[in-house]
């Protein structure tokens, strides 16, 4: 009896050996099957009340609108104040002050670099911006881990642009109009024929528009209700759309996580735009910030904070929006827990993993986001510095060069100086400023509110 029950024991033993081996394989292919694909749509200069669903009340923006009601429209999302340093801390997960915006050095690791030695696929397509708009090789799409690329090194300021293919030349056009489907055309072409089906992807389009100079096809121009610029942002929308069919119709829809945002805030000041070239006359090329202060350049809101919608069907909220501190910066660290790979150890990280705010687990999101050479916010208290604006963009004629301190949640256009009547908080922010800039180590958890 003794050795039947001894048997059966032995028995036992191995089938639950077996049971745990068999269920850590499944565990372990399923979390693979998890691992999503990864489409970032990124435009340029447009404004955070561009689009209908953040309250434009002229611009129609159908299938924008929609994805949001698929999945989260976030509130407090912060991108960059002007081009080239948004780029690079999207790319990087640094604040452009390590990452170093349009002289972005070989020596800064991308997500796509990573994510790449993770198993995926990897494609950029549109303006890239971090080269110093020039073909140096070892700072191209890639040689920053990105299987394919096309599009223009920089932008299109003279009207015009040049484009690359991979590293080498691919023709140029000043037909400005057509761009924003060609890059649609070249990221379903993508999708259609260059993709592996048996590998999960990263495909980042970055679109030249709504960059001055702007323009619209043939199809949209002088169709919309607010002028050129209103034109751009719908046929943006129809191209978008156009992308996100082809999702469905290649039933990548369900595994895909979609990503839209800008890059900073619209060009909206006339003493500025008055001085670009190349538009019909009188006509409206810059977009709007909705409530937010000022624009494009500006230290105030309507620089860095961007629409942000963000779908994954099944896994992040559908129909939801969220007022939590979410930034650019937070693509790569949580793009590391999504896709299974470690961030760098090396340097100092500025992004924070931001995955259980998106599936709907957290609420809460970034402690503080530093504002480049200018500020910081924490919580809904906003420091600027007396030298805020970025390299002199977009300063307002009767700016006072003094400290700032603004409650976001009670004053969002940033009108009500509160410095003087709290000297306690304005040291404090001041002091985060300080350590940000230094490059402290801040623990993650720091971050996190």
């Amino acid at each position: 009896m003794a050795r039947s029950t001894s048997h059966l024991f032995a028995t036992l033993r191995l089938f639950a050996s077996i049971y745990f081996v068999l269920a850590s394989v499944v565990a372990t292919t399923s979390a693979a099957a998890e691992k999503p694909n990864i489409l970032i749509i990124f435009t340029d200069d447009q404004g955070y009340g561009d689009l209908a669903c953040y309250g434009n009340e002229k611009n129609k923006t159908p299938r924008l609108d929609q994805l949001a009601k698929e999945g989260t429209r976030f509130t407090s999302f912060y991108s960059q104040t002007v081009c080239g340093p948004s780029r690079s801390a999207l790319l990087t997960g640094r604040h452009p002050i390590r990452s170093k915006g349009w002289g972005m050095p070989a020596s800064e690791i991308t997500f796509a670099e990573l994510i790449g030695e993770a198993g995926y696929q990897t494609a950029c397509i549109g303006k890239w911006d971090v080269s110093n708009r020039k073909p140096i090789i070892d700072r191209m799409p890639n040689a920053q881990g990105f299987d394919y690329y096309f599009g223009t090194l920089g932008a299109n300021d003279g009207g015009g642009v040049t484009f690359h293919e991979n590293n080498d030349k691919a023709g140029s056009t000043r037909d400005m109009g057509s761009l924003t489907t060609l890059y649609t055309d070249k990221a379903i072409s993508y999708l259609k024929e260059r993709r592996d089906p048996e590998k999960p992807f990263v495909l980042y389009v970055a679109h030249t528009m709504m960059h001055t100079i702007i323009d619209a096809s043939e199809r949209f121009r002088g169709t919309s209700a607010g002028g050129l610029y209103g034109d751009v942002v719908e046929e943006f929308d129809y191209e978008t759309g156009r992308l996100l069919d082809t999702l469905d119709e290649l039933k990548l829809t369900t595994n895909t996580l979609v990503i839209y945002t800008s890059d900073n805030g619209p060009w909206n000041q006339d003493k500025y735009t008055k001085k670009k070239k190349g538009h019909p006359k009188d006509s409206i090329f810059w977009g709007e910030s909705g409530p937010l202060r000022n624009g494009k350049g500006s230290p105030y809101e309507g620089g860095y904070r961007l629409p942000c919608i963000v779908r994954w069907p099944e896994k992040v909220p559908a129909g939801h929006f969220s007022d939590a501190n979410f930034a650019t910066i937070d693509f790569m660290p949580t793009f590391a827990n999504l896709a299974g790979f470690d961030v760098p150890d090396d340097r100092r990280m500025d992004g924070i993993d931001q995955t259980d705010l998106l599936l709907g687990q957290r609420q809460t999101g970034r402690n503080y986001f530093y504002f480049h050479n200018a500020g910081v916010r924490q919580g809904k208290w906003k420091y600027l510095s007396p030298n805020a604006h970025f390299h002199g963009y977009a300063v307002e004629d009767d700016r006072k060069k003094v400290e700032e301190l603004y409650d976001l949640e009670a004053d969002l256009g940033e009108r009500t100086n509160l410095a003087q009547k709290f000297p306690d908080k304005v040291a404090e922010l001041k002091a985060l400023m300080q350590s940000i800039e230094a490059g402290d180590r801040l623990a993650p958890s720091d971050n996190k509110r």
